[in-house]
């Protein structure tokens, strides 16, 4: 029997978070490394990532950010049990140890979550091609549910899974950083049946974030797991654009000051 055709897919993350990072992202992209990339749309060089990708006809996903900058929503505006008294998000931890102890309000995440993929329409014009979470929020116990049920909502089909196989046994990472990927992956395999029951098809993720692609009779998505087959699928996108790698292209980036309230500006 033939086997089905797989073709590498590498999806980059954090696209918005400041232009250096961008110019690489697309640079990337048009070298033919890249086949896609995730928006920040609370990103400090969201708009000027837009236009990129509009421009080179990236696909574009959602990258759904509820720990990094200011919202883009109705908690901007007054006090939420997403952000801190000074109003930014409560940070990787410090939003998974509210979530954990109860404190996060999940209509509230409900709203953010809305209004970025609302953000996303009016900066893409259209909708996004995926969505995932930034720094895996959208694993966490509580918070899947609504991604779950706004993603179906809004006929978004495809998610990840940070299933990082192997992870917890990587002796080579920090102790901290182990117990944070392990916990992910718990996360992400206790959303499993979530995620399939509200018609998401989650891909599987390795930490390098690579998906692959594979079609037998219709085209299908996956997400590689280091030597196990995967199970569920990814995000439908286009291949890279023909002669990606020899074409001319503009200058990637143009410079504009950038807002100090976003994300780029007050992390990492």
């Amino acid at each position: 029997m033939a086997r089905p055709r797989v073709r590498l897919v590498v999806t980059a993350d954090d696209f918005g978070y400041c232009p250096r990072r961008d110019e690489g992202i697309v640079e990337a992209f048009l070298a033919g490394a890249v086949t896609s990339v995730s928006l920040l749309v609370n990103g400090a060089a969201a708009e000027s990532a837009a236009e990129l990708a509009r421009r080179h006809q990236i696909p574009t996903g959602l990258h759904a950010n509820l720990s990094e900058g200011r919202p883009v929503g109705p908690a901007r505006h007054g006090p939420s049990s997403l952000l801190s008294p000074e109003g930014f998000f409560l940070g990787k931890m410090g939003f998974r140890e509210a979530v954990a102890a109860g404190d996060v309000a999940l209509p509230q995440v409900r709203e953010e979550l809305e209004s970025q993929l609302s953000r996303f329409r009016e900066l893409l014009g259209r909708d996004p091609t995926h969505v995932d979470g930034h720094q895996h929020v959208h694993v966490l116990p509580g918070v899947c549910q609504v991604f779950a049920e706004a993603l179906q909502a809004y006929r978004v089909r495809f998610t990840r899974l940070p299933m990082e196989r192997g992870v917890g046994g990587c002796v080579w990472l920090e102790a901290p950083a182990r117990a944070f990927a392990s916990s992910v992956e718990r996360d992400a395999q206790a959303a499993v049946g979530l995620f399939s029951h509200h018609g998401l098809r989650e891909g599987w993720d390795t930490s390098l974030r690579l998906f692959w692609r594979a079609g037998h009779g219709e085209e299908e998505h996956a997400e590689a797991t280091g030597d196990q087959r995967p199970k569920g699928l990814g995000p439908s996108r286009p291949p890279p654009l023909p002669g990606a790698q020899a074409r001319p292209h503009p200058p990637l980036i143009r410079k504009k000051p950038t807002r100090p309230d976003s994300v780029g500006e007050h992390f990492y």
